[in-house]
């Protein structure tokens, strides 16, 4: 046996960054940036783990010669279908990472990693 080593010590300690893995994880998850375009007409959110959290639409964008003709529920319908789109997308791409991870991990789950 190695002079030195104890498994105690070496579990406390994986158990201890696995703990802190999990509230970064967490606060991560709580942050949000968001981003605009246009001069602001149009904004995304995100959280810290690059999901997509919502978007905002200015009528400006969609006729900015006239943006007083542009209803609130043109504007809302695109927020949707937008907002739509990227969820699916950020799902997608969650379960194929996951999917790449699993294989490389032989199915064991590891916070953190994605």
């Amino acid at each position: 046996m190695m002079k030195g080593f104890n498994i105690q010590q070496m579990m406390k300690q994986a158990q201890q960054m696995q703990k802190k893995m999990e509230e970064t994880q967490d606060e991560l998850k709580n942050i949000q940036i968001t981003s605009e375009s246009g001069g602001g007409v149009v904004s995304v959110v995100f959280n810290g783990k690059n999901e997509f959290i919502s978007i905002k639409i200015k009528p400006e964008a969609i006729n900015p010669d006239n943006p007083e003709n542009v209803d609130a529920d043109t504007v809302e319908m695109l927020e949707d279908l937008i907002a739509g789109a990227l969820k699916d997308a950020n799902k997608k791409v969650a379960e194929m990472a996951e999917a790449k991870m699993g294989s490389i991990t032989g199915g064991m789950n590891i916070p953190g990693l994605f």
